[in-house]
């Protein structure tokens, strides 16, 4: 069974939703401290999965995630960079994806800091339900395979909550490998379904794309995959009920009125991948 470290710290407020969206998926999680790994009482080395949760964490006085990418910089780098290289997995959900990109460790390329994710074009924290598209196919966390085999939905849905998520980087030049390595993973659309909604605009479309981000990115890996950040909250919607359109979805025709409203919502996939890749590793090396 796939361990599940969910690592919170004062002000992240989602860290119980994203344990239960492990769990679900079949995750045997515990939800610590960064205290707990700062003073050895346990070891990250010990899980097979990384999730920093979203929130606001130390308030974010001196920046979003700043104060949290700062503490695990001086105190946990190296057990870090380890756990990456080993090819574990490790996801950044908003305030957790900001400390990644902070550390360097997204997009990833020699450890340096080429990225931010500064404050919203708009000006103003962001709250409301995207669209967005799968944009790679070699992160496990968007590799999912659903029931009977099926491929999880190439287009999601989503809550964002943020006002600094508008992805930038340093040297614009940069985008290009970026987009080369497939490292873009996920981006803001217009519409949603199978009818390849139209990206969100050149330049950002507001409000499809929340915040402004150059080439409407909404999340992005490291070059081997296993590591992804991203700025909307799939913890949010990993039951159906949970999505604001629940109630003008009506049922399939083999589908009970029950039966869907029970289902999964978009953002299960997520985390269903990251255990299901997880576990046929584990069934290989036996």
């Amino acid at each position: 069974m796939a361990k599940v470290l969910v690592l919170r710290t004062a002000g992240v407020n989602c860290d119980e939703e994203t344990a239960h969206a492990f769990r679900l998926a079949g995750g045997e999680v515990s939800v610590l401290h960064v205290g707990s790994l700062l003073r050895g009482e346990e070891r990250l080395e010990e899980f097979d999965v990384l999730a920093i949760p979203g929130g606001f964490s130390y308030g974010d006085d001196l920046g979003a995630g700043t104060v949290r990418a700062n503490q695990l910089r001086t105190r946990l780098a190296g057990d870090l960079h380890d756990f990456v290289d080993e090819g574990k997995l490790v996801i950044g959900i908003c305030n957790g994806f900001q400390v990644l990109v902070r550390l360097g460790i997204l997009p990833g390329w020699e450890g340096d800091k080429v990225a931010s994710l500064i404050e919203n074009v708009s000006g103003k924290f962001e709250d409301r339900w995207i669209d967005l598209r799968v944009e790679t196919d070699q992160c496990p966390f968007l590799d999912c395979k659903g029931e009977h085999g099926a491929p999880c939905p190439r287009y999601l849905r989503a809550p964002v909550a943020h006002r600094e998520g508008r992805f930038f980087l340093r040297d614009p030049d940069l985008l290009e490998r970026l987009r080369d390595n497939g490292q873009i993973a996920l981006t803001y659309r217009q519409g949603s379904g199978d009818d390849d909604p139209e990206p969100a605009a050149a330049g950002g479309a507001y409000p499809a794309n929340p915040n402004g981000s150059v080439l409407d990115i909404s999340g992005i890996c490291n070059e081997k995959g296993n590591v992804l950040g991203l700025m909307p909250h799939p913890e949010r919607f990993v039951h159906r009920l949970q999505g604001p359109s629940w109630t003008r979805n009506p049922p399939g025709a083999s589908e009970s009125a029950l039966e869907t409203l029970s289902s999964a919502g978009d953002g299960f996939s997520i985390f269903s991948g990251a255990v299901g890749f997880v576990n046929d590793r584990a069934d290989k090396i036996r």
